[in-house]
């Protein structure tokens, strides 16, 4: 299966983990990895070369930080421009992500304690995460259950190295989640 993985980090540098999953996804020749703000600096999303990447694959990984409970802008101006109407979907021929996989691999700085229904953030992250899954559905595509690190200022070296581990072991195997039947 042709894995690739989105990263949407704005400064890829001042992140530790992201960066660290880049790093190891990069281990895996397996695995694309494109990074779109080192990609579109300018913001200007070539949509045709983002279209080929999605065609050219089977399972599509959004990776990147929770920002204030969704992704960061230039992620969800990816969506607004690749997926586009005809493309992804609203006519017969719009089937380019029919049958593809979609999942998540994210990040936050709250405890998964606070990503309960009765901790700080009041949701979970699969709630949070509702969204994409809309979206993947919308577009034909099959979700995947997220991949999350959380309460990463608090991270230790022995934890980030054992995520980075279980993040390709994640990727590797996870299934979709089985649509619900009306």
């Amino acid at each position: 299966m042709k894995t690739l993985v989105i990263i949407t980090h704005p400064n890829m540098e001042t992140s530790r983990v992201n960066k660290a999953w880049r790093d190891e996804l990069q281990k895996h020749g397996e695995i694309t990895v494109h990074e779109l703000y080192a990609a579109y600096p300018d913001e200007k999303i070539d949509v045709a070369r983002e279209q080929k990447l999605i065609e050219a694959h089977d399972r599509i990984i959004f990776q990147y930080p929770l920002y204030w409970y969704s992704s960061p802008p230039l992620l969800k101006k990816w969506f607004d421009d690749v997926l586009q109407y005809g493309w992804a979907y609203g006519t017969p021929d719009a089937s380019k992500t029919a049958g593809k996989e979609i999942g998540v691999a994210i990040s936050t700085y709250g405890t998964e304690a606070s990503y309960q229904p009765s901790g700080f953030n009041r949701f979970t992250l699969q709630e949070l995460l509702r969204p994409v899954e809309a979206l993947a559905h919308f577009i034909s595509a099959d979700y995947l259950p997220h991949f999350s690190l959380s309460d990463v200022s608090n991270l230790t070296d022995e934890r980030l190295a054992q995520s980075r581990l279980d993040y390709i072991r994640h990727i590797q195997s996870v299934k979709p989640v089985a649509a619900a039947r009306v």
